[in-house]
């Protein structure tokens, strides 16, 4: 089992530094208009598919570094440079760990390929949870999955909301309801094949942040897809079901559902994404600090400024800790009993919000202005906070954790 240390070896600094470098180069150049636009980099993809960033070895190579840093270092980094295009790259992971998350061997191997394509023929691919009237509140979906056992294929149902890359994705991994009378424990996922009748975008979403990532509405009707595509396989899915129903008989413990499965996976990886837009805000900020000049010296003269920049970045290392931990802790086995995960993703998220909010304040007007890019990181931050599992959503998680208590 690898120990946890926050010394970066020579194969993770050199991954790191050509991911800046990638960032520094490729992504921050584009971000301003890519913002602007509010539509998918495709360009800038497939650069990074064609050095290797976007692809499932890279995602793999980083999943299964066995000290648990490679993630959320390479989180940290494509962030670093712009949340927007970063999201565009880095959200077919989501989709990618559902099905890692819940699926076999075969449909691993048959599926992540596809949700990638290849430098000349990017692909992206989407996950599908959140619904109109269930977003937190998971029990309340309401997309079905009927089994057709002459045929062995389950047909879907519903309208998916805020799915990344939805509609415009090559894969579609989407949850929906098997059993409705057991709740959220009564969910499982589903692969939605390339150019499947039925599916369909619906609204595409005009955001306050993060504009250069795609998201939008997914509508299923009447949606066939084969029962080889039920993530896990139709056996474990009844035994599961089976299991729920007794233990719902009984009160025992819980079942994880299937999106709770690949939220819990993801939440530091989150955590790491916020801790790269606070970096990034904290260093403009910072060198703005230096050189900017008030009263005949630079502000950063002034305790006010210089107090804030230290507050910004004592709160980004802890940040960092807290989802280094998470992430080690996650490769080598250890259980989050104490919802470290969940609060990983809290204080990440809150900081870069805190933190990008700072930066403005200390730019001034010239914060306020797209002429600097901490306005855009203040928008993109707010987006750490409520998605894959809101502030209140990680409050409460932990809250449970640490008191045993079905707290509300």
């Amino acid at each position: 089992m690898a120990e946890f240390t926050m010394d970066l070896n020579d194969e993770q600094k050199e991954v790191r530094d050509w991911l800046h470098g990638f960032a520094a180069d490729v992504i921050r150049p584009a971000a301003a208009e890519w913002d602007e636009r509010e539509e998918t980099p495709w360009p800038v993809i497939q650069e990074a598919a064609k050095i290797g960033i976007y692809s499932l070895d890279f995602y793999a190579q980083q999943f299964f570094d066995p000290t648990g840093l490679g993630i959320p270092m390479a989180m940290e980094e494509l962030f670093w440079g712009d949340a927007g295009i970063a999201l565009s790259i880095v959200g077919t992971g989501l989709a990618a760990v559902g099905v890692l998350a819940n699926g076999t061997e075969e449909q691993i191997g048959t599926w992540i390929p596809q949700m990638y394509g290849d430098p000349n023929d990017v692909k992206v691919a989407a996950f599908c949870s959140s619904e109109p009237d269930a977003g937190s509140d998971v029990a309340s979906m309401r997309t079905r999955a009927v089994y057709d056992e002459a045929k062995d294929e389950w047909v879907l149902n519903g309208t998916k909301t805020w799915a990344t890359n939805g509609g415009i994705a090559n894969v579609h991994v989407v949850v929906a309801v098997v059993d409705s009378e057991l709740g959220s424990k009564g969910h499982a996922s589903f692969i939605v094949p390339p150019n499947t009748p039925g599916l369909s975008q619906g609204q595409k979403f005009q955001k306050h942040g993060i504009r250069a990532s795609h998201t939008a509405e997914v509508v299923l009707e009447d949606v066939r897809i084969p029962g080889s595509c039920l993530l896990g396989g139709k056996e474990k899915l009844d035994e599961r079901i089976a299991r729920a129903r007794e233990k719902a008989k009984s009160g025992g413990e819980r079942v994880k559902n299937a999106a709770m499965a690949t939220f819990e996976a993801s939440r530091p990886a989150v955590g790491a994404m916020a801790v790269g837009t606070a970096r990034a805000a904290y260093e403009e900020a910072l060198e703005y600090a230096k050189t900017r000049t008030q009263f005949g010296r630079p502000i950063i003269d002034n305790q006010g400024v210089a107090f804030q920049l230290a507050d910004m970045r004592t709160s980004i290392d802890a940040a960092r800790l807290l989802v280094w931990r998470a992430s080690w802790m996650a490769t080598t086995g250890k259980k989050f009993e104490n919802a470290e995960g969940s609060m990983s993703k809290l204080f990440a998220s809150e900081t870069a919000k805190k933190v990008t909010g700072q930066a403005i304040q200390i730019l001034g007007g010239n914060g306020f202005t797209r002429e600097y890019p901490v306005e855009r990181m203040h928008r993109d931050a707010a987006i750490y906070t409520i998605f894959e599992g809101t502030s209140e959503i990680q409050r409460l998680v932990i809250a449970r954790t640490l008191s045993g208590m079905p707290i509300r």
